[in-house]
């Protein structure tokens, strides 16, 4: 009885891919790392400038420092206006981006909804504001004489409360969204702002921190409508104050400090810009795994 022998092929180890793609992905990561040093840099100088003593500063700026040095510090944190220009922008901040989040997600979320009659009339004149913004001083005179907020805390928030743009992106994200789990919520008896809340609202975690910080950057980045409508320097933003320290750097009196150690413009100028984006650096990194999770959502969906 002859044997049946069965030969297998011997499996081929999976092809590696050729030189030229392998060029590419690595002409790509230098090119990508390259630029990704070329904007931290800036940042690292400015960092390292503010802890570089005075002697070290004039000389111009270095890696690391030499001397190092908190006189920079020091002097901003003993004044007045470091500490109320910081709440005034962290109120501004929080409210304004509370404010906002929840405003524009109520009208996205009526945008997308397929009962609502004129939302599609709604959409249009939001977007139209995006081909179309008012002038300025249409824009001056409606916040500091017909709404009568100069020198107001609310001629910063208010104008910023709605962006048309984020509301573009939220509704996009609601209208993915199954309607089904508001119908089955209907029938058990829940109305709109029930399904909203306890059931929408939950499910669009991602799309909602992600406008959030786009919401707080905007607000705390904000320091021209404080240039337009705030004259008292007690109601100033953190950004306010940096561009009064950096468009005069001889203009320290305004910080309402007391120390006596001299300093140089320079390190005040620098450590007033670690002092103001350093809020927004360490917040990013809690808000990462939303923008993972809606890049995720998003590319599963389409």
């Amino acid at each position: 009885m002859a044997e049946n022998s069965t030969h297998l092929k011997p499996i081929k180890p999976p092809k590696l891919r050729d030189r030229s793609q392998l060029a590419v992905s690595a002409a790509a990561y230098v090119f990508v790392g390259a630029f990704a040093l070329f904007c931290f840099i800036p940042f690292w100088l400015v960092y390292i400038g503010s802890f570089t003593a005075e002697s070290q500063i004039v000389q111009g700026f270095r890696m690391f420092p030499t001397e190092f040095s908190l006189d920079a510090y020091r002097f901003l944190l003993q004044g007045s206006q470091v500490y109320e220009s910081g709440f005034v922008s962290v109120f501004i901040t929080v409210a304004g981006t509370a404010g906002a989040v929840l405003l524009t997600s109520m009208f996205a979320y009526a945008a997308a909804h397929p009962h609502v009659k004129y939302r599609y009339v709604l959409s249009f004149y939001i977007y139209f504001t995006m081909l179309f913004p008012p002038g300025l001083v249409g824009y001056y005179l409606l916040i500091s004489n017909w709404l009568d907020l100069r020198d107001s805390l609310l001629a910063m928030l208010l104008p910023l409360l709605f962006s048309a743009f984020n509301s573009f992106l939220m509704t996009s994200y609601f209208r993915t969204l199954p309607f089904e789990l508001n119908e089955a919520a209907t029938v058990d008896g829940a109305h709109e702002l029930r399904i909203f809340f306890r059931i929408i609202w939950p499910i669009s975690m991602p799309v909602i921190a992600t406008i959030a910080l786009f919401y707080a950057l905007t607000y705390w980045n904000d320091w021209f409508n404080a240039l337009m409508f705030i004259d008292d320097p007690h109601r100033h933003p953190l950004q306010m104050m940096l561009r009064r320290i950096i468009s005069n750097s001889q203009n320290l009196d305004y910080l309402n400090t007391n120390a006596n150690t001299p300093v140089s413009a320079t390190g005040v100028q620098l450590s007033s810009v670690v002092i103001t984006i350093g809020p927004i650096i360490f917040l990013y990194p809690f808000l990462q795994r939303y923008f993972i999770k809606d890049m995720t959502i998003g590319a599963v969906k389409g």
